[in-house]
């Protein structure tokens, strides 16, 4: 053992049991929940029976969804982040009874203080707000969860999965939870749901960060929501959220040690009432919350491209994930997605950040092989370039001959900087100009864990695909926080809608294909080898990466292609594809020294990791 570990490891050991062994009594739980009954707002500032709710095309939506005599959803795409921004913001002055959100990053940053700012005036106008964010990355701050305690009567906040019965996870906290319990502590909810009065729903991948709306001048994230308004989907996503909102993991503010001892504070320094925070862009700001209440614009720009689905549902693992693991509540999402993907016939087109595919996930692809050879596998993910993960990239590099000769997939991996980026994010010539005026990111320490490799390219923000989805045969689609790895199937609790309609699933195919267009991805073939060796190296290839801790052949059985100019895309089976396409290595757009040994070292030791990262 190399020396000085044994004594860290023995110290991190001690600072486990010094940090979870001091758990608070039910008397200074009592004692904090009269401080907050105390100090918190109960005043209601409408007394109108809807709380002074605006008007909203979705009210009337879903009364004709209730009052139809079939079951009857309205079913919206949201690809544009700001304007997804936007139309959370509607909803929620919308609201006339109850407000219920699921979040994995709730961020201290302009688009993270916008939404909380509306759901506290919701609050105060007489609207029911709950809120759960997992603890690991949401509003890192135990003086501001305090404060948030006692915002109002009518807004409760609650963590899941608390560190240490913590608000806050320090550098300390983190790496004892790694020793101690690192079971408990791997296992986070990753569910995103904006629920308003049970009724009209939004889910997907985006979480409350300014990067997830368009809104980083450094990075953003291509991510996708949907939003569905009718009477079944909304009762899947109440009893969903009841379910979270009731569970033992979930715990409310003075049920934390930190935030505890904040309010306990109150005689001598009493946390300050919440008001609005200081935005870094105001303007900004101003110009989104106006067009939040132009219920025209709303109309026009989300319910009249609305589909009227009859088959929609909305998939939520259990709480309990995965300390259950007999109970089938446990991994809903994923058995249901495991059992679409059997009855594929012709074509999967799936999408996700992190293609790292897992044990049950490889099955059921090899098993298609075998039984339908000729259905297509069309798959959108990250490169290196493009990813904020490098790790998680490093362990879907080592496997990529498994999923390109043995599972049939058509890999195409984003660019940081695609040509239809204007496109893709509205937004974003103004977001360049602010680059390169020198605005930086907001540090909001939402991403703790994220390394993305430094890149060639500088003029523009990057962009990274977050957005989790598939479609099967063009009528089944699968838009959610599911993304399709080994921490979504075993680990995360996650949710989503499976909506069966042919015309929406069209509109998701159409919106995944653009992403994997030659201008904004590169397309992952077999490399061309002279004949004489290329049996050497898949052998060589398939032994390495065979390999548990180390992963040493440097000559891959894939690289990236470019389309040349002049020639019209084609698949890698095709038999012209070399003609049309030229190999522009395996991590193009990364700017990093020796960046293949690199990857390489990543991805040899971490193998075992798959689960985790």
């Amino acid at each position: 053992m190399r020396k000085g570990f044994l004594p860290l490891l023995l110290a991190l050991l001690g600072a486990s049991l010094l940090l979870g062994g001091c758990t608070l009594s039910r008397e200074r739980v009592r004692k904090a929940d009269a401080v907050i009954e105390q100090l918190r707002d109960h005043e209601i500032s409408c007394a109108r029976a809807d709380h002074c709710a605006t008007y909203s095309p979705y009210h009337e939506l879903y009364r004709e969804s209730a009052a139809s005599a079939t079951p009857l959803h309205f079913v919206t795409l949201l690809d544009h982040g700001a304007d997804s921004l936007a139309l959370r913001l509607h909803l929620v002055r919308s609201a006339r009874k109850s407000i219920e959100v699921q979040t994995f990053i709730f961020a201290a940053d302009d688009s993270g203080y916008l939404f909380l700012d509306e759901l506290i005036k919701a609050a105060r106008r007489g609207v029911k707000v709950r809120v759960i964010a997992d603890q690991m990355f949401s509003l890192g701050d135990y003086s501001l969860l305090a404060r948030l305690a006692r915002a109002h009567a009518n807004f409760e906040l609650r963590l899941y999965n608390p560190t240490f019965d913590d608000g806050t996870t320090q550098p300390l906290e983190f790496a004892a939870s790694i020793v101690c319990c690192f079971f408990k502590f791997n296992q986070r909810m990753h569910n995103k749901l904006l629920l308003i009065d049970g009724e009209t729903g939004v889910a997907g991948g985006r979480n409350y960060e300014d990067r997830y709306f368009d809104w980083d001048p450094e990075f953003d994230y291509r991510d996708r929501d949907v939003l569905v308004t009718g009477v079944r989907a909304g009762a899947q996503m109440q009893a969903s959220f009841e379910q979270f909102w009731k569970h033992q993991r979930t715990r409310g503010m003075t049920q934390l040690k930190d935030v505890n001892r904040r309010l306990l504070q109150t005689e001598r320094d009493p946390p300050p009432p919440w008001d609005m925070p200081p935005w870094v862009r105001p303007l900004r700001v101003e110009a989104i919350s106006r067009q939040a209440d132009d219920w025209n614009w709303v109309a026009s720009t989300f319910v009249a491209p609305s589909f009227r689905v009859a088959d929609v549902d909305y998939f939520s693992d259990s709480p309990n994930k995965p300390l259950e693991p007999e109970n089938k509540a446990d991994k809903a999402l994923t058995r249901r997605i495991i059992t679409l993907l059997e009855g594929a016939e012709h074509e999967i087109v799936l999408q996700t950040p992190y293609l790292v595919i897992s044990r049950p996930a490889r099955r059921v692809f090899r098993e298609l092989r075998e039984r339908k050879p000729e259905l297509r596998v069309i798959v959108s993910t990250n490169s290196l370039a493009a990813t904020d993960a490098f790790y998680v990239y490093a362990l879907s590099h080592k496997y990529k001959k498994r999923y390109i000769k043995h599972l049939g997939f058509e890999i195409h991996e984003f660019k940081p900087f695609p040509a239809d980026a204007a496109l893709l994010i509205p937004g974003y010539a103004e977001l360049t100009a602010l680059k390169q005026q020198g605005e930086q990111t907001v540090d909001t320490g939402a991403e703790q864990l994220d390394m993305p490799a430094p890149v060639e390219q500088t003029t523009g923000p990057r962009l990274g695909m977050h957005a989790k989805s598939i479609v099967i045969d063009e009528r089944i689609s699968l838009i959610g926080s599911h993304n399709f790895d080994p921490r979504s199937d075993n680990y995360n609790t996650e949710s989503g809608f499976i909506i069966h309609d042919v015309p929406f699933a069209a509109a998701l195919r159409k919106s995944i294909l653009r992403d994997t267009e030659p201008q904004n991805a590169w397309v992952i073939a077999r490399r061309p080898r002279p004949l004489l060796l290329e049996r050497l190296n898949n052998a060589m290839n398939d032994f390495s990466a065979a390999l548990p801790l180390f992963d040493f052949w440097p000559f891959r059985y894939a690289t990236s292609f470019e389309l040349k100019p002049g020639c019209a895309p084609l698949r890698p089976s095709d038999p012209g594809f070399y003609d049309c396409y030229e190999p522009v290595g395996d991590f193009p757009g990364v700017d990093l020294p020796l960046k293949s040994i690199y990857t390489r070292i990543v991805t040899a030791f971490g193998a075992g990791l798959v689960g985790i990262l």
